[in-house]
């Protein structure tokens, strides 16, 4: 049986965007799913009802007043962005950049990096979904390209980090290391070794690095850990490293 809606609890980001941007990343707690979705697991693609999904999906944008519903996208670990402009519905991208007005771009989830970038005259949105192997392959810098193409050069933007994993919960392989090392040496600052020849990986701090070379010097938020934080002894967020089995939390912006 599906839980009751409570209160659904939205972080805001601490960055000075233009008041005509947008942008909230939600908890897990305010919606309708039950089990390990409990309760506002906002994918439809991780076994929940989809009934209650929708239900999720409404009251957010109820709760938030969103112009418009978001643009959900059929996320896969990719580089590809979806101008929303052009993109259609469940399109295969893995961040979504949109200059029109009332478009709600949105990344979905449980222990991956939602960043978001905006241009300084509020025109410009982007949300982009940067685990390790997004921000290895380059996601980031694919965002930026796509600001350059719409004629926004990168000092004209900033970036907000919302909840992810904490590296003290984050234990990769050491292939994982090599392959950012074999890019670029700065890496190290971002790996601390731990037992069996592994490593606790900062994607926070990966996620400066790559957001600073493509030009991009006004960053700010990465202050949550999607697998630790608690609110009144309840894990605040969505973990697949934590639970596996489990809902999305989701991060949002536009601009009006």
């Amino acid at each position: 049986m599906a839980g009751k809606s409570a209160l659904i609890r939205l972080i805001h980001p601490d960055w000075p965007a233009p008041a005509a941007v947008g942008a909230l990343s939600t908890t897990r707690h305010g919606g309708y799913s039950s089990g390990p979705y409990s309760s506002l697991n906002l994918a439809g693609h991780v076994g929940d009802d989809p009934r209650q999904v929708e239900r999720n999906r409404r009251a957010l944008e109820q709760a938030a007043g969103l112009p418009h519903a978001p643009h959900w996208l059929r996320q896969v670990h990719g580089t590809t962005v979806a101008d929303l402009a052009a993109a259609s519905v469940a399109t295969e991208a893995d961040a979504a950049i949109s200059f029109e007005a009332g478009q709600v771009c949105a990344v979905q989830t449980a222990d991956c990096l939602p960043v978001l970038i905006c241009s300084d005259d509020g025109r410009g949105v982007a949300a982009v979904h940067a685990g390790w192997r997004g921000l290895a392959g380059g996601i980031v810098e694919v965002a930026v390209r796509s600001f350059r193409e719409h004629g926004v050069l990168p000092g004209r933007l900033m970036a907000w980090l919302g909840p992810a994993i904490s590296a003290p919960a984050y234990e990769v392989g050491a292939e994982v290391r090599d392959l950012f090392m074999a890019a670029d040496g700065q890496s190290a600052a971002a790996f601390t070794r731990s037992e069996d020849d592994r490593w606790q990986l900062d994607l926070y701090v990966i996620a400066r690095q790559r957001l600073a070379a493509a030009g991009i010097e006004r960053v700010f938020g990465g202050r949550y850990c999607t697998f630790s934080d608690c609110v009144d002894g309840q894990p605040r967020f969505f973990s697949y490293r934590r639970d596996g089995r489990c809902g999305r939390q989701a991060t949002l912006i536009w601009h009006r």
